[in-house]
């Protein structure tokens, strides 16, 4: 299974079982401490999230699978051109939603026809009430960082999780510790102070949740702090010392496109909801909609310090969205005030 893993793609396997001792309580703390923001979903079914044998009570094992979307360069390089717009590493080209599922997908078909009659599997990436970070920790693929997202010894921190749930029975790989040590780099790299303390996060103040999750204005204190960071942040991941052991992506299709690696502030700005949607078609970026993106870019643009990019804001003071023009409106006076 594991060697079949690799052949399609993948960088790593491990073996669990459905189990997640303590992560109900877990989860029901960083729930009632409202720190999963507008997120819904994360109080939504956690019965099924906080204890996967109740998501589905058949299933005997769980195969954690890891896909490296390593980039190619510096992540951090866009930061330092306030003109252009710095999108998360992982959004730079097609959904990895769709790569990965296939994958997966393909690889359960051949657990099935190598296991017999009676096996049955479910595949999972990151849209379902499952927990992959603690159970990809529990079957020994690496293990949460202070910054709560996971690591490997041997892949860094550059990788996407895929699941499979399955009636056949696999041996479980021994859990895998902690190896963060003393080291707070990912704690100290982030722009919004997002993470209480070590192994904690609070959604509300993370830029990836600010940018993607989080539907209408950011709050006025936090705009400042996004930067020109308009789609995602990878700032705490970039910082993470692991990543000397991070392994080459093999999926070309998570290869930056030429247009997403330091696109212009001032040529999205004008993207109406047609050409948005023409742009990013295949994108996970497709899925925030138009007026969530530009207002992301009139943040940025509000943080540039560039007069050059004040006609691009006042121009959308009369857009129809009311956040965009609350954004674009907060861009012009910034900007009056350099």
């Amino acid at each position: 299974m594991r060697a079949r893993a690799l052949e399609e793609g993948f960088s790593k396997a491990a073996f669990g079982r459905p189990i997640l001792p303590g992560a109900m309580a877990r989860l029901e703390s960083f729930v009632e401490m409202d720190r999963h923001g507008q997120m819904g979903w994360m109080a939504e079914r956690m019965n099924w999230r906080g204890d996967p044998a109740a998501l589905w009570p058949e299933a005997k094992s769980v195969i954690m699978l890891a896909e490296s979307y390593t980039p190619d360069e510096d992540p951090m390089a866009v930061i330092s051109r306030p003109e252009s717009g710095a999108i998360s590493v992982y959004a730079r080209n097609r959904d990895y939603h769709d790569i990965v599922k296939k994958r997966l997908k393909r690889l359960g078909r051949w657990l099935i026809e190598q296991a017999g009659e009676g096996t049955e599997i479910k595949v999972f990436v990151d849209t379902a009430p499952v927990m992959e970070k603690p159970l990809a920790m529990q079957a020994g693929l690496g293990w949460q960082g202070k910054h709560t997202n996971l690591l490997s010894r041997d892949l860094g921190s550059w990788f996407f999780l895929g699941a499979i749930f399955t009636t056949h029975e696999f041996d479980p790989d021994p859990a895998e510790n902690e190896h963060c040590g003393s080291c707070r780099a990912c704690l100290d790299a982030c722009p919004t102070d997002a993470f209480p303390a070590p192994f904690q996060i609070d959604a509300r103040r993370c830029i990836s949740y600010l940018t993607i999750e989080h539907h209408g204005p950011v709050e006025p204190e936090l705009r400042s702090k996004l930067g020109n960071r308009i789609y995602g942040c990878d700032d705490c991941l970039a910082a993470c010392p692991w990543n000397k052991f991070a392994v080459a992506a093999q999926e070309l299709r998570y290869a930056a496109r030429d247009d997403l690696r330091d696109p212009s502030l001032r040529e999205l700005a004008a993207l109406d909801d047609a050409a948005f949607r023409a742009k990013f078609s295949g994108s996970p970026i497709k899925r925030i909609g138009r007026d969530r993106f530009v207002r992301n870019v009139l943040y940025a643009i509000g943080n540039s310090g560039s007069s050059d990019l004040r006609d691009v804001a006042v121009s959308l003071c009369e857009d129809a969205d009311a956040v965009v023009r609350d954004a674009a409106e907060w861009a012009v006076a910034r900007l009056s005030r350099e």
